[in-house]
């Protein structure tokens, strides 16, 4: 296996990436982290998926080593459209995606783009009927020191207390897990960049588009997430005609960090029962 790292310029702002090249396997896996992290979410699921897959893991903009400009627009679509552009950089015909939290998200919305393109989808723990941010406070990121506010806002909580709320078993929390995480505070312009992002998510896809997607999907969730509560997974998989969803017990938010080699197997097993499903 040969593993290729770095950024290419798309509409105006680095997107960072690392692809893992598998010897054999003509399949690949695209993988999109969740809000405030990077592909170090992924650093436990990257090697048992590179024994199977091609895998592309990328930080989307404003996270980890991806850029931060103030001129990127931070929505959905136009971020959603940045990975693919990425992809079709990378020559990358043909792909399955998976999601975790935000990037689920965003997975969504790539498939809803480019149903040519994506053949399967997995959303692990995936962010959900979000409305866009209250008018008022779109109004307020345009103060010139309006993410200085934002900066406090994240410091007062503080990593440790995020990592305690994302996590069911406290014990995996470890230095190497905290530094990993708080690695993306550690550059300044983030929080620029978070100012935009709130000004330009539009809302989660509605109902409507979700009855629109039909490629197959699976949903993996922790029975014990905080952050996306096991609700959203349900309704989620009643609004994706072509889905099911799998509950891990004593699990938290962060399932790929949890739960590496359950997750691998549930993603095999779909990814071989679809193949069969379509050979049929």
């Amino acid at each position: 296996m040969s593993v290729l790292k770095g950024k290419q310029k798309i509409n105006g702002n680095d997107l960072y990436y690392e692809h893992y090249l598998h010897e054999t396997s003509s399949k690949t896996i695209l993988l999109i982290h969740g809000f405030l992290s990077s592909t170090f979410s992924f650093r436990r699921l990257i090697p048992l998926l590179c024994q199977e897959y091609n895998v592309i893991s990328i930080d989307f903009p404003p996270f980890g080593k991806s850029g931060k400009s103030t001129r990127y627009v931070y929505s959905y679509n136009n971020i959603a459209k940045s990975i693919l552009s990425l992809l079709e950089q990378l020559h990358i015909r043909e792909f399955v995606v998976i999601g975790h939290s935000m990037g689920g998200q965003l997975s969504l919305n790539i498939a809803y783009l480019r149903p040519d393109l994506v053949k399967k989808v997995v959303l692990l723990c995936s962010s959900g009927y979000l409305e866009r941010s209250k008018q008022s406070l779109i109004y307020l990121s345009y103060l010139p020191f309006f993410h200085l506010f934002i900066k406090r806002y994240l410091e007062k909580s503080g990593v440790m207390k995020n990592l305690q709320n994302v996590v069911f078993n406290q014990q995996l929390i470890d230095e190497e897990m905290f530094q990993g995480y708080m690695e993306p505070f550690l550059n300044e312009e983030i929080f620029k960049g978070l100012a935009r992002l709130l000004r330009h998510r539009e809302g989660d896809l509605s109902e409507e588009m979700l009855h629109k997607i039909e490629t197959p999907c699976l949903l993996i969730w922790g029975e014990e997430d905080k952050v996306v509560p096991l609700s959203i997974g349900k309704r989620l998989q009643k609004d994706l005609k072509n889905s099911r969803l799998i509950v891990l017990s004593e699990t938290g938010h962060l399932v790929p960090e949890e739960r590496p080699k359950e997750v691998f197997q549930h993603i095999v097993s779909f990814l071989q029962e679809t193949e069969v499903h379509v050979e049929a």
